[in-house]
C-alpha cells in the first residue's frame, strides 16, 4: 500500500538525548575507516542520531526497515560535533513521490543540542519498496 502524501511536512518526535563521547567518536571512526585524532566527530557521525530518528519514523508509520532502500545522505553543519555535546535529532518527512511501485521518501532530521541550538541537518533519501507479487503479496 502506498503511503499517503499527508506525510508530507510531518516531524516525528526527537531521540532521546545521545551524550557524544570521545570512545563513542573513536569506536564510530574505526568502524568506519575514518581517521579520528581526539578532535571534532568525523562528518558522518551524526548518522548515529539520524538512523535513531529514521527508526522512530519506521515505527510510527508502520513501516519495515527490511523494506527500505537507502539512498542519498547529505550533511549540512552549522558546527562540528565534539565529544561532550548532548545532542538529539528530529525527522521531518520533505517530500514523497512514488516510482514503480516504490515510495521515495525526501527526509531531513535536525540535530540539536541541549540548548537547542541546530548543529547539523541530515537529508536522506529512502526507498520503501512496494510488494510485487510473490509470497509476501497477501500479507
Amino acid at each position: 500500500m502506498p503511503l499517503d502524501e499527508s506525510l508530507v511536512g510531518r516531524s516525528f518526535p526527537p531521540t532521546e538525548p545521545y551524550a557524544v563521547t570521545a570512545e563513542a567518536v573513536a569506536a564510530f571512526a574505526a568502524t568506519t575507516g575514518a581517521r579520528y585524532d581526539g578532535g571534532p566527530a568525523p562528518a558522518t557521525f551524526p548518522i548515529v542520531l539520524a538512523f535513531d530518528a529514521m527508526q522512530g519514523f519506521l515505527a510510527a508509520e508502520g513501516l519495515e526497515l527490511h523494506r527500505i532502500v537507502h539512498g542519498e545522505q547529505r550533511f549540512a553543519y552549522q558546527r562540528p560535533v565534539v565529544p561532550g555535546d548532548v545532542l538529539s535529532a528530529a525527522l521531518t518527512v520533505r517530500s514523497l513521490r512514488r516510482i514503480g511501485g516504490n515510495d521515495i521518501i525526501g527526509t531531513a532530521s535536525d540535530v540539536t543540542d541541549s540548548a537547542g541550538d541546530l548543529v547539523c541537518t541530515t537529508s536522506a533519501t529512502l526507498v520503501h519498496r512496494g510488494v510485487h507479487g510473490g509470497p509476501e503479496a497477501g500479507r
